[in-house]
């Protein structure tokens, strides 16, 4: 069998394209009397000795995790185990991350990797746990092993950091926000009721905009509210992340506005929260001239580059007028701004509050028009009221990060028994999405890996992960022959090699 060189690569991966650019190239079809699928003669065999697996880009995965010294720092802290028979500590937490990054959904898809014969000599495994073994060890998790766990992530997390370089984290945004993981069970400890009416448990989330990394996530009863002991945790994520990034800002919704932890808060970093429209600030509000109020220029949500495309119909607003709906329609906003000193604080905070005029309309007909106040307080003096809601609007964006927790990892089945095991499983199952983060760290080009870190999680595995591969074991090494084609193969190769290289552990 021929060896290929590695500068052979990129002539491999250009006739490749060229070959699919050739397929997809502009044509003048005829019209054809046959459909495109024309395959008759099908047969399928077993392949005695050639041995291939869909998830080819684990393999670089293990070798990152392996090169940043993930593994030795789970096994060197985290102690679960008195023997290792046979597994260690890294093994069950690793087996659940690359169970999710092999594109399964669920622990109970841990039996077919376990029999999968490739998949584990791929990864150099005699054997990896199955599904009532991982359940069984995330029940040997205290909250102080979960704690252990997500610092053991973290240390690895500056060592990316630092590797990673450049200006990414020059300013720092870190937001923090409560949801709802629900479940169908009846019999799992520490689950409760929401406000919303859903059973089951409130995580409190904490991220990086700036990457898309959960910094830390901690699991409580489902009756919680959002901002219960999140300070303890707010403090936990400045202490991580202030030491590499020039500044850094903290961003909430109203919950999150704990007005005692301000004036220590803001020795340390900005920060940009909701507040709520009581009654008092919304009466200090109309109480300011009409010249300190500016309109609220909105930035578009994207800048069209050939030609403005014609709107379509919008069905559910002519749906709503025939059928009488009461529609809430914005008319205009305006922003303005004055000085707060909380009463729980000795400093003085900026607030900037937003006016909306709203129509309210049934029907054909205008009932009456509303003004709502909203209200954020911050730091940042330093920006124009109307950055200072931009701001915060884009802390929306965690929202997205939130829904690929759920929908695209799949972190948040809460499949095991009660509350510190569901923990420690949603935190071993997002290790996969920070995985993901830190491969797109790696990219040596910034606007490629920028790309890869906005990704849904659904498509960084059809891009990287889940590529058909044929794996040869030899005497020295276990090679990984990548059979199929994507356009982010040559960044796949070019991540690869600088693994290769890296020497952080």
């Amino acid at each position: 069998m021929k060896k290929i060189k590695k500068s052979e690569y990129s002539k491999i991966l250009k006739k490749r394209k060229r070959k699919v650019e050739l397929r997809l190239r502009r044509k003048s079809w005829e019209d054809q009397p046959k459909p495109m699928f024309t395959a008759k003669n099908i047969s399928y065999e077993i392949s005695d000795k050639v041995q291939a697996i869909n998830c080819g880009g684990i393999g670089a995965i293990h070798k990152m995790v392996d090169k940043i010294g993930l593994t030795k720092e789970i096994d060197d802290n985290l102690e679960l185990l008195k023997v290792h028979l046979p597994y260690h500590e890294s093994d069950h937490i690793l087996n659940m991350s690359y169970n999710i990054l092999a594109g399964n959904k669920r622990l109970e898809d841990l039996e077919m990797l376990r029999n999968d014969e490739t998949y584990m000599n791929a990864l150099g495994a005699h054997r990896i746990p199955d599904p009532t073994t991982a359940g069984d060890f995330t029940r040997r998790f205290k909250e102080d092993d979960i704690k252990t766990t997500m610092d053991c992530i973290n240390n690895i997390r500056k060592k990316v950091w630092k590797e990673s370089g450049g200006d990414l984290l020059k300013e720092a945004f870190v937001d923090v926000d409560g949801t709802i993981a629900p479940t169908g069970g009846e019999c799992k400890a520490g689950m409760d009721i929401s406000y919303k009416g859903i059973w089951g448990y409130a995580p409190l989330i904490i991220t990086l905009a700036n990457t898309k990394e959960v910094l830390y996530l901690v699991n409580r009863p489902g009756n919680r509210p959002s901002h219960d002991g999140a300070a303890e945790w707010i403090d936990r994520a400045i202490d991580l992340v202030t030491p590499f990034a020039e500044r850094t800002t903290f961003r909430g919704d109203t919950d999150f506005s704990l007005t005692a932890n301000f004036d220590r808060w803001d020795e340390k970093v900005d920060f940009l929260f909701g507040m709520d429209a009581c009654s008092a600030f919304v009466a200090r509000a109309v109480e300011l001239p009409e010249q300190a109020w500016d309109d609220l220029e909105r930035k578009p949500k994207y800048e069209v580059k050939t030609k403005e495309r014609k709107k379509p119909h919008n069905v559910k607003e002519q749906i709503v007028r025939e059928r009488e709906f009461k529609n809430i329609k914005l008319k205009s906003e305006q922003v303005a701004e004055f000085d707060y000193s909380p009463s729980k604080c000795k400093k003085t905070y900026r607030m900037v509050v937003v006016r909306k005029n709203l129509s309210i309309e049934k029907g054909e007909n205008v009932l009456f028009d509303d003004i709502r106040y909203f209200f954020y307080i911050t730091t940042r003096r330093d920006l124009t009221k109307a950055q200072v809601v931009r701001l915060a609007n884009e802390r929306c964006d965690q929202e997205n990060v939130i829904e690929q927790l759920k929908n695209g990892v799949n972190a948040m089945r809460i499949p095991v028994r009660d509350l510190l095991s569901n923990w420690a499983y949603v935190v071993i199952a997002t290790l996969a999405w920070n995985l993901k983060a830190w491969f797109g760290l790696l990219i040596i080009n910034r606007e490629r890996g920028l790309q890869v870190i906005k990704m849904e999680f659904r498509r960084f595995l059809n891009s990287f992960i889940l590529l058909p591969t044929q794996i040869i074991r030899t005497g020295r090494q276990i090679k990984f022959r990548i059979l199929g084609y994507n356009e982010w193969l040559c960044d796949f190769m070019a991540v690869w090699d600088r693994i290769r290289q890296l020497k952080l552990a």
